[in-house]
């Protein structure tokens, strides 16, 4: 328990300086003194050596399988692009790790998925998602308020300037559904953008963005929409409850609350708390070794992973049937979004 949990990186090309930032993962890593980096996979040797010279000597490889055979961590920290993803984190599995942090987005199939879903449960493994907003302070107060009956029961979200339906839809999903409740999906239905007049090497047609309607099991309903989107603006969200109306403008720049009057009809506006800004990637890792050593979820586990990616799959299945209401467990799991390019794979 005292000795620190070993960690292999797998994809270093965003985590080249000291600096705390977005996919920063070794300087989340460093941040917490119950965590040692000891090796590092790249398939690029000048990303390799940058890591080194940034980080410290410590094993390297351009072999992911010999990784894990050779050092055997207790944790990996999965950064390639997402159609690695689903190999790797099975042959961590089988190496024994205890614990993996992964990058989204999670996987480029949901038959990937379930075979991501499989892998953890089948070994045990503690499993972070890196949708770091469920590690953001504001959130979590956010989500407090409305699991305390703020706006009463909540019935509907609608998220704005929902950019493309995989890469960054997750993140998008993701926050809809814990406002929502963390329910499971009923069905979705999709809409995707037209890409006619899009160049052919445009990244739009790798992932593009659309519009999604959502139900979940416990009634709750959620639009999202591309529209919204300004640069340079984060995420806004609007929950409407049964007692009131909560207003999530760019990531919690400003939040307005609306309650009813005891009158029944009349919005009153209450006051929100600003909520201190703690940085967040440490707390995903310290997160992360606290399940291991506890045996319990993280805010952010395989099943939350997989609720977050299956929503964009099944917007695309619904769109090639017309936007029929598609549920989860009905979508092609051979359907396949390979997302961005992303590093030395």
């Amino acid at each position: 328990m005292d000795q620190p949990l070993r960690v292999a990186i797998a994809g270093c090309h965003r985590m080249l300086d000291r600096t705390p930032a977005n996919h920063n993962w070794a300087a989340a890593f460093a941040a917490v003194p119950e965590t040692r980096v000891v090796a590092v996979f790249d398939k690029g040797a000048a990303t390799r050596r940058a890591f080194v010279d940034c980080w410290g000597e410590l094993a390297v490889y351009d072999d992911y399988p010999r990784m894990l055979r050779e050092i055997q961590p207790d944790l990996v920290c999965i950064a390639t692009r997402q159609t690695m993803h689903a190999d790797q984190i099975e042959a961590a599995a089988e190496a024994g790790v205890r614990g993996i942090l992964c990058d989204k987005p999670l996987a480029t199939t949901l038959g990937e998925v379930d075979r991501i879903v499989a892998a953890c449960a089948g070994h045990e493994i503690r499993f972070a998602f890196g949708l770091d907003r469920r590690w953001y302070a504001y959130y979590r107060a956010v989500s407090r308020l409305l699991r305390g009956g703020a706006i009463g029961d909540v019935r509907s979200v609608v998220a704005y300037g929902l950019v493309n339906l995989v890469n960054h839809g997750c993140h998008w999903y993701d926050r809809v559904l814990e406002l929502a409740g963390d329910a499971e999906v009923d069905w979705v239905s999709g809409w995707v953008d037209p890409l006619e007049s899009e160049p052919a090497d445009s990244r739009r047609r790798l992932d593009p963005p659309g519009r999604v309607q959502i139900r979940f099991v416990n009634g709750v309903e959620a639009s999202l929409s591309p529209a919204g989107y300004v640069q340079g603006f984060d995420p806004g969200f609007d929950v409407v409850g049964s007692r009131g109306r909560f207003a999530i403008l760019s990531d919690g720049a400003d939040t307005r609350l609306w309650t009813v009057a005891d009158d029944g009809r009349t919005p009153v506006s209450r006051p929100f708390e600003p909520v201190a800004h703690i940085p967040h990637w440490p707390l995903i890792v310290e997160d992360l070794v606290g399940a291991v050593r506890e045996r319990r979820p993280t805010a952010c586990d395989v099943h939350h992973a997989r609720r977050a990616t299956e929503i964009g799959f099944a917007a695309h299945h619904s769109h090639r049937q017309g936007g029929a209401r598609v549920a989860p467990t009905a979508v092609d799991p051979s359907l396949r979004i390979e997302s961005f390019p992303w590093g030395n794979e």
